[in-house]
């Protein structure tokens, strides 16, 4: 949402209490404790002024002159001093009372504070919310934060602007209208709609009626405005009758029209299926094909600006692009899955992880399967937006927070919610505490704890346990990525909007994956069993809320208990409902009261009237607590991305692998007038060095472009290359650069516009499997070919590419590729090796390989079974521990394959002796 808060300070929760609604049916102990809090009520509003004016002390005005606080007080004037003391004392009580009982018949949300009155106001919550219980089937108000509050966002106004403009004072609707086309970049700032509103309307705050006008319109490129904070140079917007500076057309008047009459500095094609139509391998035209992934989103410009000069690696121009074709990543999985960062950064993790297992099971001859389709484009959209480093610092912040807390015996603070950014973590705690532990600073007289990001980036990794598995993002605002936890609730969480399933399955999706818990268990009612194939060790789907509800209320634990085992060692496995089928009333009254009593979070859709918060999505794509005071950009996955998730993990669990296609033979070994090394650090010889700063991206167009040597559009180029959109000026500039600086002999251009790469361009990949094609044609020479091929290894592939580049590797075969035939080259090599009782030149063949391959499992067992050939078993015992200590500090997990555990337990019958001795020491 466009809005001009700095980024340093997120919009906060404000308020004192949060409203928990109570089921129309009681139990007899409810009925009890609020039978009991009426009486104390009376007793306490009515009674003591009632027994202050019948039996206390008579008080006037003249028992409290000057000469009796000079003098010496008799007990008259004491008794009367104190009389004084519990009036006041009973007026700040009824004060609160009337405050609580307001905010709770009302159902305004968090009461107002009332000053000096933490103690009472906090018992006057607790008797009307249990006297609430017994009169309505109302909010009782439910403690929450006290946090600083938050100014509402002013109203949107209507004003009519006179100040004068260059169109016609007034406009004929029935004939005419205004509108606004958005400028392409200038340098790296981009248009916004709330830049729009300000320059036009005279107010951002504007923004969301030119929204409303344009929701769902198709612009000139194809595309349609879908969210407030992502627009494209070249479209056309119809704007208020009252804006200035912006075009008057005709009411009918075609959008393209419009650009072509009055285009400014944008340039966009009016035809955009023309466009398409110059790519001849397009395979589905009858699907959308446009590139919608130039969308992103916007921020307030000083910040846009810092967020922008924080990019590394990226080229100086605009980030814009015109449509592209199919074969860029698709622009809506782009949008959805890139724009969850710390969910897409747990994803990562899984599946590299479950790829790690893949290569334990891989066979000679084939590769891991790899994800095609929307499965491979949601892949490519995992690794653009994955916040890696943002997901370490939550993760090692918080788990030393807990540790921190633990030393010094101080019990965690309920953590409300979390705002990430690039430059900070803030926690807004309750209670309030000004002393947090380093290197965490308060903020705000200890209502926010916050850890700058640069500190956050030097701490280690943490053993203590996970403090708040619950945290799980909503959405993003302008300044970054808004969290709350589920289980700070202590009641129900209500979900709904119309896109309520997407808001549903994205927390579920991060829960599963966050690198923030330890031992958790997601309950998913209303799923299906699909989403399990992401993290079976942590989801489970069941059928209905009846079949978890009984396991529920006897499993539920007080939060203090498992706040503290958390942080001292001793942790109770966390859990966390997400129902989208909506309660039946009695479902929703058991679960309303069991979350008021248990440590888990409980997440239901539907209208529940006993929630405590209410997570709304809106059309819009916008996610409001209005108990927490924020709205943000939510976090959505909807249904296709959902099953493209699915699809990707699913693939990821089939340990048959797929055949390798055979190479395309070369023509000849002779040395290339240019060299395109990719099977290490990438490098181009050659060619003259390139200006700083432009290396990255040229280097990433010739790799791309030599792995497709049938050709690429332009158009496809740069969906590729600037998967989040980019001006074609700039793309066509880089092209033209990338040409004359490698010579026109090399980059040339067919009939169709595609580019492809000349006849004396190769790559070290290209002839390390033209040498080892020609191995299998000669017996004699094949070991002097294979060894000649593993020269040709220098390190992982690509590596040391910069962070963001070549994301589209996850929707090509070359990552599969390598590693497969990188290993399987070594194994054959070692195999001819052994054979002929060179046991050091299969050691170093099989070395070699795992410079590239290191997490194929195979190798490691031709390395084990290649050492123990030489019979130095000091020599053996060294790999098995430096493969232990690989296995168990594995950035992924898993430890050893099965197999290569039973080949060491053969070859080395002692080294689980070694092992221990060794972690012992």
């Amino acid at each position: 949402m466009p809005t001009r808060e700095p980024t340093r300070e997120p919009a906060r929760p404000h308020g004192r209490h949060t409203p928990a609604r109570i089921p129309a049916r009681r139990r007899a102990g409810d009925v009890l404790a609020g039978l009991g809090a009426l009486v104390l009520l009376v007793a306490l509003v009515g009674g003591v002024p009632y027994a202050l004016l019948r039996f206390g002390p008579r008080i006037s005005l003249s028992q409290f002159s000057l000469e009796t606080f000079t003098g010496q007080l008799g007990p008259s004037t004491i008794t009367a001093l104190l009389g004084v003391l519990v009036w006041l004392a009973w007026f700040q009580l009824f004060v609160c009372v009337l405050v609580e009982v307001y905010a709770g018949v009302r159902r305004i949300g968090m009461p107002a504070r009332v000053p000096l009155s933490g103690g009472t106001q906090a018992i006057a919550n607790k008797l009307v919310g249990a006297v609430l219980l017994l009169f309505t089937t109302g909010a009782m108000v439910a403690p929450i934060a006290k946090l600083a509050p938050q100014p509402a966002a002013p109203p949107v106004t209507a004003v009519a602007y006179s100040a004068p403009i260059v169109e016609k004072t007034t406009l004929d609707t029935h004939k005419t209208k205004k509108v606004y086309v958005v400028q392409p970049p200038h340098g790296r700032h981009h248009e916004s709609l709330w830049e729009i509103a300000e320059k036009c309307l005279g107010d951002g705050r504007r923004y969301h009626e030119i929204y409303r006008l344009n929701q769902a319109k198709e612009q000139p490129d194809g595309s349609r405005l879908r969210m407030a904070d992502l627009i494209r140079p070249g479209w056309v917007l119809d704007m208020p009758d009252d804006a200035r500076h912006a075009h008057i057309v005709p009411v009918d008047q075609p959008r393209e029209q419009t650009l072509r009459e009055h285009p400014g500095r944008a340039h966009v094609p009016a035809d955009r299926h023309a466009e398409q139509r110059t790519e001849p391998e397009r395979t589905e035209p009858k699907k959308d094909t446009e590139h919608r992934g130039g969308a992103k989103h916007r921020l307030p410009e000083q910040e846009q600006r810092q967020e922008q000069r924080q990019e590394q690696g990226r080229d100086a121009g605009p980030r814009r692009e015109q449509p592209v074709l199919r074969e860029a990543p698709s622009g809506e999985l782009v949008e959805y899955l890139a724009s969850a960062s710390l969910a897409a950064a747990g994803l990562l993790f899984v599946l590299a992880r479950r790829r790690r297992e893949q290569l334990w099971n891989r066979v000679l001859g084939r590769r891991i399967a790899r994800p095609h389709g929307d499965a491979a484009e949601a892949e490519v959209a995992l690794r653009l937006g994955g916040d890696a480093p943002g997901a370490r610092i939550l993760d090692i912040g918080l788990r030393l927070l807990g540790a921190e807390l633990a030393a010094q015996n101080r019990t965690p603070p309920t953590v409300y919610a979390a705002h990430l950014s690039p430059r900070t973590l803030d926690l807004w705690v309750h209670p309030p505490d000004p002393d947090p532990p380093a290197p965490w600073t308060a903020q705000d007289g200890g209502q926010v704890w916050r850890l700058p990001a640069h500190e956050g980036r030097l701490l280690e990794d943490q053993p203590g346990g996970a403090p708040y598995p619950g945290l799980v993002s909503i959405g993003t605002n302008a300044g970054g990525r808004v969290l709350v936890d589920l289980e700070a609730a202590q009641g129900l969480i209500n979900v709904r909007g119309p896109q309520t399933t997407a808001a549903l399955a994205a927390i579920a999706v991060e829960l599963a994956t966050n690198r923030w818990s330890d031992r958790m268990r997601v309950t998913l009612v209303g799923f299906g069993a699909e989403l399990t194939a992401i993290a079976p060790d942590r989801i489970r789907a069941v059928g209905g809320l009846a079949e978890v509800l009984p396991e529920l209320e006897a499993a539920a634990a007080p939060r203090r208990e498992v706040l503290t085992g958390r942080v001292t060692g001793s942790p109770r496995e966390a859990h966390y409902l997400l129902s989208a089928v909506a309660p039946t009333h009695e479902e929703a009254r058991r679960l309303a009261l069991l979350a008021r009593r248990d440590t888990a979070g409980y997440v239901v859709a539907g209208d529940v009237p006993h929630a405590t918060w209410t997570l709304e999505i809106t059309e819009d794509g916008k996610a409001r607590i209005a108990e927490l005071g924020f709205e943000v950009q939510a976090q959505l996955l909807p249904r296709r991305h959902y099953r493209a998730l699915v699809e990707l993990f699913r693939t990821a669990g089939r340990m048959d692998g797929e055949p390798i296609p055979g190479p395309e033979p070369l023509t000849g070994l002779h040395p290339p007038a240019v060299e395109i090394r990719v099977l290490g650090p990438v490098e181009i010889l050659g060619v003259r060095p390139l200006e700083e700063g432009r290396m990255a991206l040229a280097a990433e167009m010739l790799v791309y472009l030599a792995t497709h040597p049938g050709g690429v559009h332009p158009v496809v180029l740069g969906g590729v290359l600037w998967p989040r959109g980019v001006q074609s000026m700039v793309r066509d500039a880089t092209i033209a650069r990338v040409a004359e600086w490698l010579g026109p002999a090399h980059l040339l251009t067919d009939e169709a516009g595609r580019l492809r790469l000349g006849p004396g361009v190769r790559t070290d990949w290209m002839l390390f499997r033209e040498l080892v094609r020609r191995s299998h044609g000669d017996p004699t020479a094949r070991p002097i070919l294979l060894e000649k091929a593993l020269g040709l290894v220098r390190g992982p592939l690509l590596t040391g590419r910069p962070p963001g580049r070549y994301a589209w590797l996850a929707a090509e075969d070359l990552e599969y590729d390598v590693a497969a035939e990188v290993a399987d080259a070594a194994h054959q090599l070692c195999e001819l090796r052994l054979a002929q009782g060179q046991a050091d030149a299969a050691v170093a063949a099989v070395r070699q390989a795992l410079l590239l391959a290191a997490d194929d499992e195979g190798l490691w067992r031709d390395l084990l079974r290649a050492t123990h050939a030489t019979q130095d078993n000091v020599r053996l015992r060294a790999v098995v521990e430096g493969l232990t200590r690989r296995a168990a500090s594995h950035p992924y997990g898993g430890g050893l394959a099965p197999e290569t555990e039973a080949l060491i337990e053969e070859l080395l019958p002692t080294w689980r002796i070694h092992v221990v001795r060794e972690s012992s020491a």
